[in-house]
């Protein structure tokens, strides 16, 4: 159970090093710095790393560094890909905090403050978070600024729990950790091109607390069509693998850091089990057309054979059945059994629900029940 603590102001002035990996967003480099290079309290210096960006990205950050003594560049010749980018970054944070900060995304008024703060605070805390706002090209929506508290968790039991859920709470820009912690985990691990970020925030608990700023809006994700993730790792058959290997890594690599690693191997193995086959089922229960869902057979096929890899007793659960059965009635010409409307609006309830449970609580609910 997380501690709620009052929040308190910063009592020293800390030096925090931005980390910014770019490549091809140069146009979204000034904003970026203008959201957070001058806040309260705090040293700040920047790195940005432009991964030989063909788009004259790298020109602009320099320009920057030109006009701004806090600001370094590091160019890189040739691609080096987004992991080997963002740790030769924070390799070379010099600061006490740390944060990677994608070119494109922007840090709430005050974000790295109040996060500052907690970490001065509370000597146990090794990263804190807070919430995240999704925005599109334009401009982002006005920010929560009511500060209510902090939360505090015992590391391994913020593991746990996000374990059980086999969900990524976290967006990445709200992020920010200890050096020392940082330098611990050697960064991102190149073997989870897509879930690198998930495995750093849990191996960052069995190392340290984890805390959150809440009541507030920290950070800026910016949502479109050049997202790294969503233009080169679409699929949920390809998540639900990611998230598999991440956990295989975790446990195996860092288990013997949690209390009853086992058991909570199992009951997160069984978690994401369940959630490839709630996707399975999702387009049958939604009514998706018959032409469509033939289309879409093998990778929900996938899914169900996930599930069976993930927790062998997937097999016999009352999820494996209904999606059986979901596909044999498409089969034989018939629909979903409850009307697709009506199953769509719970799904929404459900999904609304649970967003305002993560922002409030910063821990995202489990998907579905085996």
């Amino acid at each position: 159970m997380a501690r709620k603590v009052s929040p308190r102001p910063l009592e020293s002035r800390p030096r925090v090093t931005v980390v910014i990996p770019c490549y091809n967003y140069g146009r979204f480099l000034a904003p970026c710095l203008a959201s957070f290079i001058d806040s309260e309290g705090l040293d700040v210096d920047v790195i940005i790393v432009d991964d030989a960006s063909p788009d004259g990205s790298a020109a602009v950050a320099h320009e920057i560094a030109a006009r701004d003594p806090r600001v370094r560049v590091i160019e890189h010749s040739t691609n080096m890909r987004h992991i080997a980018t963002y740790n030769e970054g924070l390799a070379a944070a010099e600061g006490e905090y740390v944060m990677l900060l994608s070119a494109d995304d922007l840090l709430a008024p005050g974000a790295l403050t109040r996060s500052a703060a907690l970490l001065q605070a509370q000597p146990e805390v090794g990263m804190v978070y807070g919430f995240s706002r999704r925005f599109t090209d334009g401009i982002p929506p006005q920010p929560r600024t009511a500060l209510k508290s902090w939360s505090i968790w015992d590391g391994p039991e913020w593991v746990a729990k996000v374990c059980r859920t086999v969900s990524n709470p976290i967006y990445t820009p709200e992020v920010l950790m200890r050096t020392s912690v940082m330098r611990e985990l050697v960064g991102y691990d190149a073997r989870l091109p897509h879930a690198a970020d998930f495995h750093l925030w849990l191996r960052a608990g069995t190392r340290a607390g984890i805390g959150r700023v809440n009541g507030v809006d920290q950070a800026f994700y910016r949502v479109h069509g050049a997202n790294m993730h969503t233009e080169q790792y679409s699929g949920a058959v390809r998540d639900i693998q990611e998230r598999h290997l991440t956990l295989q890594i975790l446990f195996d690599e860092d288990g013997h850091l949690l209390p009853d690693a086992e058991t909570l191997r199992a009951d997160s193995l069984r978690a994401l089990a369940r959630e490839a086959l709630v996707l399975a089922c999702r387009p049958y229960e939604h009514g998706m057309p018959v032409a469509e869902l033939n289309r879409q057979a093998d990778q929900l096929d996938q899914l169900a054979a996930l599930a069976a890899e993930i927790w062998p007793d997937a097999k016999e659960s009352k999820l494996s059945r209904k999606y059986q059965r979901h596909v044999a009635r498409v089969r034989e010409g018939k629909g979903p059994v409850a009307t697709a409307p009506v199953t769509a609006f719970r799904d929404r309830a459900v999904a609304h629900l649970g967003w305002r449970r993560w922002r409030r609580s910063g821990i995202s609910p489990a998907v579905g029940s085996l």
